[in-house]
């Protein structure tokens, strides 16, 4: 829901801020006061089309900007989003989502499911042929999920087939590689994934076992032999003992003496142990030849040959048994054709049974709502579960039915995408069968409906069954209407009146939300032009009461001026 609306320097507006409550917000106000202008910042929220024309004159550009609740009934849940929009005089127009710049059709991803504009505005979710397929299937309550749990059967039992491999031949080749990469990995016997790494040590032991050896001798000899480091350090030892000032430092020379007599015997042991072993030395190399080979092959590491190797015999695996994978998905592949022949004939009879009770559900709210000559056609496509879903109008006598999103009047648009709100959410007389579609298919959609020039040629009763009719809708969802009637505003939650004031020689578009006086005031006005007059006061209080008569959820009072 749609809680917070703020607009700056669009058009006549300089800057106006609302916080905005749940049920039927009507906007109403003198012609070119600026109503439509904040259905068009609410489009710009969605990514539409950005005009600079529209930024108000002297400005640098225009920024709109709204919070939406998306919390059960728009309750704020902490969940909210926060969508911002600018419009410069020149350059590229930018878009933010909870305050980091997105690509602009990252708005529409994000709040296109929140809110959906009917009248002479492009965003509207019912316009498209998957949206009408999906009405269609609320509607007569179908469930088209066995046609995909079907397709997506049958596709997976087809991918399996493809991996197995194609004709016979091409898998007898696959085969012989596959064992000939197995048998020479195997044959390699790796040791470990790091058995290269401790080769190399290896190596360079053996490579180097003479130079090892002349070092680790004369290491010996500085340390042990005559007049080396222990001789010296066991006088140093003689000349400290029995001196108590020393004893610390005689003890830690005693303790070195010690270290260095361990030392002196590793390295005699070296001395003894490295010998020249020019077999294994070759050995080794060899061995690091073929796990370099390996590498080349089937990976940079040993560990990605092995992970080679496993993979092959797993592919092989498969591949020796494929007359049994290849039966047993031939066999799924069939019966998930089978099943989706049947779930897509069950669900195109049951789209082509109710096509024309839906159509004929819609006409009927379109005959309240002052279209008495309108004809809808829900056209269902020759394919066997009639996916080709289109619904099309005929606004007046004699006009051949056309697509929806090729309907020129946006009044009669707007009028007619809220007869299918009505049908869809199971509001209002439907006449329907009570064991086939009932046309009370919960449908809620977007939380936030926008209506603009949905009054357009409505007058009379008729005026009043479209006021009544939004009422009902926003039972289930927040709807904002921009209407000139006054017996459609009567029947609104709340009221904002838009109106122009100057400001420093400049024209301003500013609202006010009216309370039950300044609600009469302005309905007075949008009957007779006359606010002060007392028969159109009456008659406005007449509205508001016989509105009130008419609908029976509490009013709503939560909108407010920024």
């Amino acid at each position: 829901m749609l809680v917070e609306l703020r607009v700056k320097e669009l058009g006549v507006i300089a800057d106006l801020g609302l916080v905005l409550g749940p049920g039927m917000i009507a906007l109403t106000g003198e012609t070119g006061a600026g109503k439509t202008l904040v259905v068009e910042a609410i489009e710009l929220l969605l990514g539409g089309r950005a005009d600079p024309v529209l930024v108000r004159p002297g400005a640098t550009e225009a920024v709109i900007e709204g919070r939406f609740a998306r919390g059960e009934g728009g309750r704020d849940d902490g969940d909210d989003l926060v969508l911002a929009r600018t419009v410069p005089v020149s350059g590229r127009s930018r878009a933010y989502i909870n305050g980091r710049m997105s690509p602009l059709s990252a708005l529409d991803e994000a709040a296109g499911a929140l809110v959906d504009l009917h009248g002479q505005h492009s965003h509207q979710s019912l316009l498209s042929p998957a949206a009408q397929r999906a009405g269609l299937d609320a509607f007569a309550q179908i469930d088209p999920q066995p046609v995909a749990n079907a397709k997506r059967a049958r596709r997976h039992a087809v991918e399996g087939l493809n991996r197995l491999g194609g004709d016979a031949a091409s898998r007898a080749r696959e085969q012989d590689m596959l064992r000939f990469q197995v048998a020479e990995i195997d044959g390699t016997k790796v040791v470990a994934a790091d058995e290269d790494d401790q080769l190399a040590l290896e190596e360079e032991r053996l490579a180097d076992a003479r130079a090892h050896r002349d070092a680790a001798a004369a290491g010996e000899a500085a340390l042990s032999g005559d007049g080396g480091a222990t001789d010296a350090l066991g006088a140093v030892i003689a000349l400290l003992a029995g001196h108590s000032p020393m004893a610390a430092v005689h003890e830690r020379l005693r303790a070195v003496a010690i270290e260095l007599g361990d030392i002196a015997s590793d390295l005699c042991s070296l001395t003894e142990s490295l010998e020249d072993d020019p077999v294994r030395l070759a050995a080794v190399r060899d061995r690091r030849q073929l796990l370099r080979q390996m590498r080349r092959k089937y990976g940079e590491t040993l560990a990605e040959v092995l992970d080679y190797g496993e993979s092959a015999r797993l592919r092989l695996a498969e591949l020796d048994s494929y007359e049994q994978q290849a039966s047993h998905l031939e066999q799924a592949r069939d019966q998930a054709a089978r099943d989706l022949a049947d779930a897509e004939t069950s669900v195109g009879h049951q789209r082509r049974a109710a096509a024309p009770q839906l159509a004929a559900a819609i006409e009927r709210q379109l005959r309240t709502l002052a279209m008495p000559k309108a004809r809808l056609e829900v056209v269902v496509g020759d394919d066997r579960a009639g996916e080709d879903v289109s619904w099309l109008l005929s606004a007046n006598p004699g006009e051949a039915a056309r697509p929806l999103s090729k309907v020129a009047s946006g009044g009669e648009l707007a009028r007619t995408m809220l007869a299918v709100r009505l049908v869809l959410g199971g509001i209002g007389p439907t006449d329907g069968p009570t064991d086939g579609p009932t046309g009370g298919a919960t449908d809620r959609g977007a939380a936030t409906l926008v209506f603009d020039e949905v009054d357009a040629g409505v007058g009379g009763e008729a005026a009043l069954a479209v006021g009544r009719a939004l009422a009902d809708l926003a039972r289930h969802h927040q709807v904002l209407v921009v209407t000139h009637l006054p017996q459609v505003a009567a029947f609104a939650d709340q009221q904002i009146a838009v109106y122009k004031d100057e400001i420093d020689g400049r024209t301003v578009a500013k609202v006010q939300r009216l309370d039950e006086t300044a609600r009469v005031v302005e309905l007075s006005r949008m009957l007779s032009g006359q606010p002060d007059s007392a028969a159109a006061r009456r008659h406005a209080e007449e509205l508001l009461a016989l509105a009130q008569q008419g609908g029976s959820r509490p009013r709503a009072t939560r909108t407010a001026l920024l």
